[in-house]
């Protein structure tokens, strides 16, 4: 009898090591419930990428499952492993994207240079360990790009909490960080005196993204707070209009130059104001009227909170940050259609090169008789398409009072979501051509979906699928 319960047991823990988990007291045996945090420096140009150590620090709590330590969803440019230095145990892993990765594929790193600062969060380790970091290759394989080993008891390890830099609220809280998903909302560009604004705004945009599925389903799973983190004055840095500010973490537009892509580059100031409070994910919402957002994959995602799309952006980026969920539009003006041909399946979730379609990776969600890739009026919704890009272009150009684009986005609204609505294989899950930038050679799930279009459709079955896998990675036991 004893035997059989001890096999059972080694089963039982066998399946839960395979399954990516970890029983929760073998956590305790492997880590303190506190969060580290290195820091690094990431540079590159000109084909050399390098990776430089910055410091070591205590960065709160531990927010994160205690069981789910190992990351099997595949997602990300990047990977980091947190191997045991005397068993080369892998302790914890978890796939990104980067700031970096992102530079990497613009003009600029043909010419120059460029650093940026990039953290990895994990388990306080008991013992030491060796940080791995992995870059996915062109192959889609992860390969380790750098290295550094890591003793928690050395002097060289920061172990001090840094004291709070802002005012930690509640939006939801459903249980304790270790079980739930653990979200922040950071205030940017908010006077002391506009902080009430900053909470009704918050409090808005959060209501927004649990109002569509699978948030509104699973929102049980979920921790929202906030953070009170004053600017001097309202708003944040806008280049284009040449408009300097100097906010708490450095929010800005005209990323990479692209005038609406607001992010922070100052990710150091960021995780310090973060690690006041338990958190896995980040959105930081800025307090301007002019159209703008951004999201980067387990890394961050911010939204304007003042304009007439900003229940849109906030959960689009936010589907972009919390499950790599790709854009599935095609025509923006940064979109290009006449790239080389994809030679790898695309990571993202949400986008296929159907190289194989017998291999479709959301084949299971496709109904029997949806042709495979699924034809739809490409070229009429083109059309339209091309000539609403057209008046934007001009907006842009004239320098448009924010009104206009707003009525365009609107006007465009108002004939997108009948025109894809109305096609033969619409609310099918099918492999629709055009996607993530390209008009042919990418494909996405359906032929309309919040990655795809600002119309109210909410996300595809596809991406709920993607959202749902990241939500079980943080909150199911």
């Amino acid at each position: 009898m004893r035997t059989r319960t001890a096999l059972l047991a080694l089963a039982a823990a066998a399946a839960l090591a395979l399954a990516g988990r970890a029983a929760p007291n073998a956590f305790d045996a492997d880590f303190d419930r506190r969060t580290m945090r290195l820091d690094y420096f990431h540079t590159g140009g000109s084909g050399r990428e390098v990776v430089a150590l910055d410091r070591v620090v205590s960065d709160g709590p531990w927010a994160g499952s205690p069981t789910r330590l190992l990351d099997d969803l595949n997602l990300g440019t990047y990977r980091f492993e947190v191997v045991d230095a005397a068993t080369r145990r892998v302790l914890y892993s978890r796939g990104f994207a980067s700031l970096y990765g992102e530079w990497e594929t613009t003009d600029e790193p043909k010419t120059a240079s460029r650093t940026f600062h990039e953290s990895l969060r994990f388990p306080w380790p008991r013992r030491p360990v060796q940080v791995v970091l992995e870059k996915r290759g062109h192959d889609g394989l992860f390969r380790e790009i750098w290295s550094a080993g890591v003793d928690p008891s050395s002097r060289f390890v920061n172990a001090a909490d840094r004291a709070p830099s802002g005012r930690v609220w509640t939006i939801l809280e459903s249980g304790p960080p270790a079980e739930k998903v653990d979200l922040v909302i950071l205030g940017e560009g908010y006077s002391e005196a506009e902080l009430p604004k900053f909470h009704a705004d918050a409090g808005r945009l959060v209501e927004r993204l649990f109002s569509v599925e699978p948030f509104k389903s699973r929102r049980s799973d979920f921790n929202v707070r906030a953070i009170d983190l004053p600017s001097a004055g309202s708003g944040v840095h806008r280049p284009h209009v040449g408009r300097s500010r100097r906010t708490p973490v450095s929010a800005e537009y005209n990323i990479f130059d692209s005038e609406r892509y607001l992010l922070t580059l100052d990710n150091r100031a960021l995780r310090d104001v973060l690690s006041a409070a338990p958190y896995e994910f980040v959105e930081i919402l800025v307090n301007e009227k002019q159209y703008g957002g951004g999201g980067i994959f387990n890394f961050q995602a911010t939204a304007a909170a003042d304009t007439a799309f900003a229940d849109y952006v906030f959960v689009h980026e936010f589907g972009h940050h919390f499950a790599g969920l790709a854009d599935e539009y095609y025509f923006s003006p940064v979109a290009y259609t006449d790239a080389a041909p994809i030679a790898v399946e695309p990571w993202e979730p949400n986008v296929t090169a159907l190289l194989d379609p017998a291999k479709l990776k959301w084949a299971d969600l496709v109904e029997p008789g949806t042709p495979v890739p699924t034809p739809w009026d490409k070229e009429v919704w083109e059309k339209r398409a091309k000539e609403f890009l057209d008046r934007r272009l001009e907006l842009i150009r004239r320098k448009a009072p924010e009104a206009e684009f707003d009525a365009l986005f609107r006007e465009q609204q108002k004939s997108d979501t009948p025109t894809l609505a109305g096609m033969a294989y619409s609310g099918k899950v099918g492999a629709f051509e055009g996607a993530s930038y390209r008009a042919k050679g990418l494909y996405r799930p359906e032929t309309d979906c919040i990655m795809y279009t600002r119309d109210e459709v909410g996300f595809c079955r596809v991406c709920r699928r993607a959202i749902e896998r990241m939500i079980d990675l943080y909150a199911k036991p």
